[in-house]
């Protein structure tokens, strides 16, 4: 949409209450994410019945991922073919599906498919989410709006908090048999199926984004929904803006993002750098490791999980504040801020545990005040993660491609994105065994450091371009 236009900047309710169902995904992203550390004990327990060893319970977790990566990269094609919309309903079917088998599940294989199949609704989410979002927002907001993704991802990490705290409370374990014969495990895995109904009903509310149905020849609608969602009081001429960043172009396919910079083209690589540099400085080992930190401060294991919702809400409130600025600020400068006070904490946290030593039973112990600078240490690197990668990798990826690709490009970084998260968390264990949290948490400082040059020589700003501009401007 054209800032000429006239697209108003104030905001009204119609345009937040569908940037809000758009984002629903993120919160089912972000409760399926975290509701399995509640289970994951217990389903490796040998009262489980499932018989694991150490490393089937760890892929038994992780098999998620590779849902993720799957949907993540078919989601881009998969939407230019169907709509965005049909895609988010889809990927609340799968939710729900993999909910009620996953927590009905009698063998550790129909979980891992199952695990699987929710796997691919975070996937598709995750990818069609905020490129939605972005088409539907204007460019003034734009950075507000997709930051809704992010925001929706902490709250669901609270939910699914809150959720199983209640089962534990209730039950008293995970491992304990609590309704209708069934392990509490089992009920925290099925009551995700709820939210997914939910997102499933609010779905058909949403209008088709407006680039997807001038793609589809359907101008007359995509001009009303310019008029009615967005605001846009010259939504005739939008809609022929966008008709003409498409001219001329065949229904997007993966091979359209072949370019001469090894095999892609440059704005492909810059959006697969900014996902993948989100992770690689660690921010889930934070998230998914928090408990061992508490205890090294001499907390017991029964206030982790109350701690757990803590930091969660903790992370809800920098993201909205993330939300607010990202507009004024613009991407480039939060991005490149996040990454120094990121790489500053991560050190401090790499010189806090080169005092501790290993107690007998093989953790670690740091003594005096180190122990809680080195919470605050990692904390504070967490919420800053929150409040900067956090929201703006969804609204650099949402925005920065080209009309013609972006469902598919988004998907392919998306898909970068979750390979990223994969490899941080699986490889945590072994360098933490090999390295030592010292050097461990070191690495991720230099990942930080590496980020900050990655935005500072190849991220353009997108900060108030809109998308039919975007293809001049990168």
């Amino acid at each position: 949409m054209n800032q000429n236009n006239e697209v108003p900047t104030k905001l009204h309710a119609k345009l937040i209450t569908v940037a809000t169902i758009g984002a629903v995904g993120g919160f089912l992203f972000g409760y399926d994410t975290s509701v399995i550390n509640g289970a994951v004990d217990a389903i490796a327990s040998p009262d489980s019945g499932f018989g694991l060893n150490a490393a089937m319970s760890g892929f038994s977790v992780s098999s998620a991922m590779i849902g993720c990566v799957v949907g993540a990269w078919f989601a881009g094609t998969l939407a230019d073919r169907i709509g965005r919309v049909r895609v988010m309903q889809l990927a609340a079917a799968l939710f729900v599906f993999s909910a009620l088998f996953t927590g009905l599940a009698s063998n550790i294989w129909v979980f891992v498919i199952f695990r699987i199949v929710g796997g691919l609704g975070v996937g598709f989410t995750s990818a069609i989410g905020p490129a939605y979002i972005s088409e539907i927002s204007p460019s003034s907001r734009r950075g507000f709006l997709t930051g809704f993704q992010q925001m929706a991802i902490a709250l669901g990490i609270v939910a699914s908090l809150v959720v199983n705290d209640s089962y534990l409370l209730g039950s008293g374990g995970a491992a304990v048999t609590f309704w209708a014969g069934l392990e509490t495990w089992r009920w925290m895995l099925m009551t995700t199926a709820v939210p997914g109904v939910i997102m499933f009903a609010l779905t058909f509310a949403l209008p088709e984004s407006p680039r997807y149905l001038v793609m589809k020849g359907k101008k007359a609608i995509a001009e009303k929904v310019l008029l009615e969602v967005v605001g846009d009081r010259n939504a005739s001429a939008t809609v022929e803006q966008i008709a003409q960043s498409l001219e001329g172009e065949t229904q997007p396919k993966v091979s359209d993002l072949r370019g001469k910079t090894f095999g892609l083209k440059s704005v492909v690589w810059i959006g697969i750098g900014v996902a993948l540099f989100q992770q690689v400085s660690g921010a889930n080992v934070i998230m998914f490791y928090d408990s061992s930190l508490w205890k090294a401060v001499g907390f017991t294991e029964s206030a982790s999980m109350t701690i757990a919702v803590v930091r969660a809400l903790l992370a809800t409130a920098v993201t909205v504040l993330g939300m607010l600025i990202i507009d004024k600020v613009g991407r480039r400068a939060m991005l490149k801020v996040g990454s120094l006070i990121m790489a500053v904490l991560l050190v401090v946290v790499a010189v806090c545990f080169a005092q501790s030593t290993m107690t007998a039973d093989g953790g670690i112990e740091l003594p005096g005040a180190w122990a809680i600078i080195m919470i605050i240490g990692a904390y504070g690197f967490f919420l800053t993660y929150c409040a900067t990668w956090g929201v703006a990798m969804w609204v650099v990826i949402g925005e920065i491609f080209p009309n013609r690709i972006r469902a598919v490009a988004v998907a392919l970084a998306t898909a970068a994105n979750w390979i990223g998260n994969f490899l941080v968390s699986t490889t945590f264990p072994p360098l933490r065994d090999s390295l030592g949290l010292t050097w461990t948490f070191a690495l991720y400082a230099v990942m930080a450091v590496l980020g900050y040059w990655f935005i500072a020589k190849k991220l353009p700003e997108t900060n108030g371009v809109e998308l039919e501009d975007m293809k001049a401007e990168i």
